[in-house]
């Protein structure tokens, strides 16, 4: 895929996250990564930081998919990782074949309103929110 191609693909879904940013106030950033931490999309956040957090989420959805395996009878797939910080709350859902959705807000944000967005989000657009393993043939 073309660097212009990919370019165009990460912007048509950065619309897609506005959405949620404006409707649950105290919303501070959204993004969407691959699960080896690739930044597909953001909103409300500069690059260097969606990139920074994309790769921080990588090792926290293979960390909570390691936890989920140890219980008997699931497919061990991390569904929701919500993280309560001084100042604010992280949330990290699955939200596709291969991709997250992940949001940082204030520590005042509607918790329920959050994850209600989120699962409503990735159910309208999920297969859009998706990214297929990369093959040997696909790296230069």
């Amino acid at each position: 895929m073309s660097e212009q191609v990919a370019t165009q693909q990460r912007l048509n879904m950065d619309w897609m996250l506005e959405e949620l940013a404006s409707s649950v106030p105290q919303t501070r950033n959204v993004v969407v990564l691959s699960s080896d931490g690739l930044c597909m999309a953001q909103c409300g956040t500069d690059t260097d930081t969606a990139d920074r957090l994309a790769a921080a989420c990588a090792g926290l959805q293979s960390l909570s998919a390691a936890i989920a395996a140890e219980f008997p009878h699931r497919d061990g797939r991390m569904k929701l990782v919500v993280v309560e910080v001084d100042g604010g709350f992280f949330y990290l859902m699955a939200a596709g074949a291969g991709a997250y959705l992940a949001v940082l807000a204030d520590d005042d944000v509607d918790a329920g309103l959050m994850g209600q967005r989120m699962r409503d989000l990735v159910a309208r657009i999920g297969q859009h929110l998706s990214s297929p393993p990369r093959s040997d043939r696909q790296i230069p």
